[in-house]
């Protein structure tokens, strides 16, 4: 990994290994760390001279260079009286900064989705909510009407009343939410007083390690990883979107430190460890001696997996898998084809419809499809129809707030609803389909109905297209996702009416378990081994092979290195992972045989235990592929 280079530190202290006094170093050394649930949040080594910090692994990866702790500049306007007279004009002053700051953030967030992707922008669909909450915004209005106080001291009140309500919230999730919050109102206070909110961060001048109370998203999404080698926090958890995005930059990156961040001094020389949350400051030689061996052993990894770039995802008993990528845009063409994918398993294409100002409208649509499509042919390329709803928000489209929109007007169902907005997009796929092998994929079918009826439409426009003397594939394979416990449970019916299915695991695990996974409270409920998952998903895979039609996965599951063989033993023909995933489970699927997937699938089917399963879905995958778990404890 480029942030720590064994050349420049590790071989020197091979070269001196000799003269080192202290204890052996290893990763798994420190009990005092591990050993309890009270654990210490230094270690001082005095042997060697080097102390050791702990804090939250958020963002994997092994680090070495000089602190530099921000000094950051928070604005906290006093309060300023206003006359009556001047009202309108602070009215006017807010709106403006309002209006600048959303400015602002659709810009940094146009920025993060043409760097990392659509999913990692949305992360700001939360701050421009902020700016647009009712309440919140009404708040503030009252406070500079009837308190006669400015803008900026109004809008100051208003807003770290509700980031302390949500601080207080006992749930990780809901009280991360608070941060935001508090980015965004920084934001509008610098816009309304000519402040800026924070300094440092855009002021390095080498590379170095970030160290500070904490970092906004903000922050995070503008950092230059050259800059940037990692970064420790006081506070943070794993679900905040700052950890989310560090680990979109691969970043390494501990958070949580608590007041141990006070031993951090800038220009001292540290160790960041983002796999085991370790931050050893003034790292002794053998210290960085056995750091430098981790990434050794990380460098080898990924030098074997270019070996099999090429090869077919095929068993060693000669089962072969379709092994697909899941893109979101298409600039993620270059990513597929670096990684070895055959095709793309999952296009979300409803990230051409989020965080912008217009619909895309049929010409638009058609260029993106037409240029994935074409640029990988002749591998197929898989195209979901719009899965807005739920997380994913459209703007325009007029859609009602919902007490749980994950189970409300979305996917198909808004798609059915407003047919204009399918209609022009099942043109663009059907045209984009003369251009190679592409397929269509309804997503949260619950029923036959929905799936008809959206043929229907399907067939309006391709009438309409040969109408117009328009080329398309005439016989465009046609498949649904299985995100419903009501379409697993009715895919006998649904094969007869397509021509595949692709199971979307991590709806179908949460609507299966009555488990929302974001919610820290019940997150360990939601279970991928759970046997009634599995056999949700073996029943599918039967249905689609009476019929004659193959079932693939593009959940979590596809790409979670235990699920794999489980996955493969129950049947399914196809996975689509995340592109940096593809070598991994690729190398993961030649490592092992069909006989041993189908006797894991035959164990869990028949087990009532997860825990039982999963353990032993783990224990086959790590036996195959070893050095995919090493890596992570040393």
């Amino acid at each position: 990994m480029a942030q720590f280079s064994p050349k420049t530190n590790r071989n020197q202290a091979a070269e001196d290994a000799d003269a080192d006094t202290g204890e052996p170093f290893s990763l798994n050394a420190f009990p005092e760390f591990r050993a309890s649930t009270n654990l210490p949040r230094v270690l001082d080594r005095r042997k060697t001279g080097e102390k050791m910090l702990r804090g939250i692994p958020v963002s994997q990866g092994v680090s070495r260079s000089r602190v530099v702790v921000l000094n950051r500049t928070r604005i906290d306007p006093a309060k300023c009286d206003i006359a009556e007279s001047d009202l309108a004009k602070e009215k006017d002053r807010l709106q403006s900064s309002l209006a600048e700051t959303r400015r602002q953030i659709l810009t940094m967030q146009g920025r993060l989705r043409d760097a990392m992707g659509a999913k990692e922008a949305l992360i700001f669909d939360s701050h421009l909510l902020v700016l647009e909450d009712p309440m919140l915004l009404e708040e503030v209005s009252r406070l500079i009407r009837e308190d006669l106080v400015s803008a900026e001291f109004a809008f100051y009140q208003a807003s770290e009343k509700y980031a302390d309500a949500l601080a207080k919230v006992d749930d990780a999730y809901l009280s991360e939410r608070a941060a935001d919050i508090r980015d965004v109102t920084q934001r509008v206070l610098a816009n309304l007083t000519g402040q800026t909110p924070c300094a440092g961060l855009t002021d390095l001048t080498e590379p170095c390690i970030v160290v500070a109370h904490d970092l906004t998203p903000s922050d995070t999404a503008t950092m230059d990883p050259v800059m940037v080698l990692g970064f420790v926090t006081e506070v943070g958890s794993r679900t905040s979107h700052t950890a989310i995005l560090a680990r979109s930059l691969r970043i390494p990156a501990v958070l949580g430190l608590g007041e141990a961040i006070r031993e951090l001094h800038t220009d001292e020389s540290v160790l960041l460890d983002g796999f085991n949350g370790f931050v050893v400051i003034e790292p002794s030689k053998q210290t960085l001696f056995e750091y430098g061996q981790l990434v050794d052993r990380q460098t080898s990894i990924e030098k074997s997996l270019e070996v099999i770039h090429d090869d077919a995802a095929e068993t060693r008993d000669g089962h072969r898998i379709i092994l697909s990528a899941n893109i979101e845009r298409s600039a993620d063409v270059e990513s597929v084809l670096q990684c070895g994918a055959t095709g793309v398993g999952l296009f979300r294409t409803e990230f051409l419809f989020i965080n912008r100002s217009d619909l895309p409208d049929e010409e638009e649509q058609f260029a993106a499809y037409r240029r994935v499509t074409e640029s990988l042919a002749p591998d197929p390329v898989i195209i979901r129809t719009l899965d807005l709803g739920g997380d994913k928000l459209l703007s325009h489209v007029n859609v009602a707030a919902e007490m749980n929109p994950f189970l409300g007007w979305r996917a198909i169902r808004l798609c059915l609803e407003e047919k204009d907005l399918f209609r022009a997009q099942l043109r663009a796929i059907l045209r984009a389909s003369a251009f190679g092998d592409l397929k269509i994929m309804y997503p949260m079918v619950s029923g036959v109905e929905e799936l008809e009826a959206a043929n229907v439409l399907l067939d309006e426009c391709r009438g309409q297209l040969r109408a117009e003397g328009v080329a398309f594939a005439e016989a465009i394979e046609i498949g649904v996702m299985i995100e419903t416990p009501s379409a697993a449970m009715i895919a006998d019916s649904l094969a007869k009416r397509v021509q595949f299915f692709s199971i979307g695991t991590n709806d179908l695990i949460q609507y299966t378990l009555a488990v929302d996974r974001l919610n820290e409270k019940i997150a360990h409920l939601y279970e991928p081994t759970h046997p009634g998952i599995l056999r949700l998903i073996k029943a599918t895979v039967d249905a689609g092979q009476a019929h004659g039609i193959w079932t693939g996965v593009c959940g979590e599951m596809a790409g979670d290195l235990a699920a794999v063989p489980l996955l493969l033993g129950l049947g399914v023909g196809e996975l689509s992972v995340t592109p940096s995933m593809v070598p991994r489970v690729k190398m993961l699927i030649r490592s092992i045989e069909m006989s041993q997937a189908r006797e894991l699938a035959e164990f869990a089917l028949g087990s009532d235990s997860p825990k039982e399963i999963l353990a032993r879905a783990e224990a086959l995958a790590k036996a195959a592929v070893p050095s995919f778990f090493e890596e992570l404890t040393g």
